[in-house]
């Protein structure tokens, strides 16, 4: 009821803002010799102060009931006022030869894009409003005075409106106050109404709790609002205020209805992001959720210049050369500010061809890390140290990025140096070993995979390792590699071999059995195998 009371107030001091003026000045001879003498008389004498309806009646053409010409010439100054069309006298022509440049005729439109069916046509030297326009009057005094406002109009007494307030009749005054009160009490019930109804339509099957009750609320009000601005509008007529103060009186409604559709435009486009956001929830893609945000800025700005452009054209600013100049300007700044539009233009196509997604780990350019936003001009990582780095979106669109974020599987490479005096059995086992590795291990591929004696190198021979790890995260590839170095250097042990390294120290090389303080290496090979089977049975038991 509260917010009943607000809108009151609000359409109270719009309303009674203005003053009324008269649509005439000095009194006119009544001639019907121009289209300028023609207007003027029929304006002229139905004023309070001038109120001579059967002259004004002279400017309706052929018609031969006297109240029938009266009732079609208040018929159609009550249309004029109604819809806010002031008569500039000054700017009506006084050629009395006047010819229409469209349909070569003598006819003379006043108001020839808001009210075209309302002209004055040449007869016999004088000039009279077109029988077609007679014709029309009724047809136009229902546009304007619906649901039996018309009446109301029709029954209003001409000395009680002769009474003013500061300038405004008392009539007017009291017709304003009380119509005023029932549009207050009939947007409160509608927006009552409306609530269920905007419930229903928004809410979802599978997410019915989605949408907040206080958003809804909000969506109903700005719709019940602009219901009633549109029955202010139908109404308003009906109060016969002067045509200037109706034209302040619709400019300023049009001006609050841009403003109310804004909201409303604004409040709905919040129910779309609530379900746009749950969309991208059951994605597999994180990146939507950043552009959703994204979108909904891009889409209030668009909704706000477009506001602003339908506030400044109603105020009668010249929008196009507006338009033309900011349009100038932007290109100035465009040109000054060229690396912004690159980042900007970087960033549409990070979105459009979607290279990585939050979360993953990226490598690129001299940069790398986790990857935590991306916004309009710059991506931000995340790096080693926690600390975060913001790289242009430009930058990134014209480099190789590489995506480890994305690899279904890790590669684990490396070679594994043994001594020279390893025998070559005990050299081929530990090999069989490692392979034996790789399939019992659960996150190692049992595909492509290589372990090969492939290299004498100057101070070891060397042994290639490579699987490819079935891990999601560095975290698991960290562990994984850890299972795997721990089982080659536990099966090294067990076989007895030993790893070389490079050194430059000087030492006398003792042959195996030659010292008794040297070890001695199993070379039998049914003891081998029988080391190798017990060390591959506890190695898959302890990683099963």
């Amino acid at each position: 009821m509260k917010n009943g009371i607000k809108f009151l107030i609000f359409s109270g001091l719009l309303l009674f803002s203005s003053i009324l003026f008269s649509q005439t000045k000095n009194a006119p001879n009544p001639t019907l010799e121009s289209p300028f003498n023609s207007m003027w008389v029929h304006l002229y004498y139905l004023q309070n102060e001038t109120y001579s309806p059967e002259i004004s009646a002279r400017t309706i053409s052929n018609t031969a009931d006297t109240a029938l010409a009266i009732q079609r010439a208040v018929q159609l100054k009550q249309i004029l006022d109604g819809k806010g069309l002031f008569v500039y006298l000054e700017n009506i022509t006084q050629d009395s030869n006047f010819i229409d440049s469209t349909t070569n005729k003598p006819y003379y439109t006043p108001f020839p894009n808001e009210l075209p069916e309302v002209y004055l046509e040449k007869i016999n030297s004088q000039w009279f409003y077109s029988q077609e326009t007679v014709r029309l009057i009724p047809t136009l005094h229902k546009e304007v005075y619906p649901l039996g406002s018309d009446i109301l109009v029709n029954l209003i007494p001409h000395q009680f409106g002769q009474k003013n307030i500061f300038g405004i009749a008392i009539w007017q005054v009291i017709g304003g106050l009380i119509f005023l009160i029932l549009l207050g009490v009939f947007d409160w019930i509608l927006s009552k109404l409306l609530k269920p109804i905007v419930r229903k339509v928004s809410r979802s099957r599978l997410n019915p709790n989605l949408i907040p009750s206080e958003l809804i609320s909000k969506i109903a009000r700005l719709v019940s609002i602009l219901f009633s601005i549109q029955l202010l509008k139908l109404f308003l007529p009906a109060l016969l205020f002067s045509p200037e103060t109706m034209e302040s009186l619709t400019k300023g409604l049009k001006i609050i209805s841009t403003i109310v559709l804004l909201l409303l435009l604004i409040r709905i486009l919040d129910v779309v992001t609530l379900y746009l956001n749950r969309f991208a929830e059951q994605t597999t893609s994180k990146l939507d959720e950043q552009l959703i945000p994204l979108l909904k800025k891009l889409a209030q700005i668009i909704f706000v210049i477009m506001g602003v452009i339908r506030v400044l054209s109603l105020l009668d600013v010249n929008v196009t050369a507006l338009i033309a100049g900011v349009s100038i300007g932007g290109l100035a700044l465009a040109l000054a500010a060229q690396d912004t539009v690159k980042n900007l233009i970087g960033s549409v196509m990070i979105f459009l061809d979607k290279p990585f997604q939050i979360g993953d780990w990226i490598d690129g350019g001299g940069v790398s890390g986790s990857v935590v936003e991306v916004g309009f001009r710059t991506t931000r990582l995340k790096q080693t140290d926690s600390s975060i780095i913001s790289v242009p979106n430009g930058t990134i669109a014209n480099m190789a990025v590489k995506n480890l974020g994305v690899r279904v599987y890790r590669l684990f490479q490396f070679s594994i140096g043994v001594t020279y005096d390893t025998p070559t059995d005990l050299l081929q086992k530990f090999t069989e070993g490692l392979k034996e590795i790789i399939l019992n291990h659960p996150k190692t591929m049992k595909e492509n995979y290589y372990v090969y004696f492939n290299e004498m190198a100057a101070s070891s021979l060397n042994i290639l390792f490579r699987t490819s790890l079935e891990v999601s995260d560095f975290e698991s590839e960290l562990k994984t590699k850890e299972e795997l170095l721990f089982g080659i250097v536990q099966l090294a042990e067990t076989l007895g071999i030993q790893f070389a390294f490079p050194s430059t120290s000087m030492y006398v090389e003792q042959l195996p059995g030659k010292d008794g303080n040297a070890p001695t290496l199993e070379t039998d090979s049914a003891v081998l195998d029988e080391k190798l089977k017990a060390f591959i049975a506890g190695f898959k038991s302890k990683n099963a």
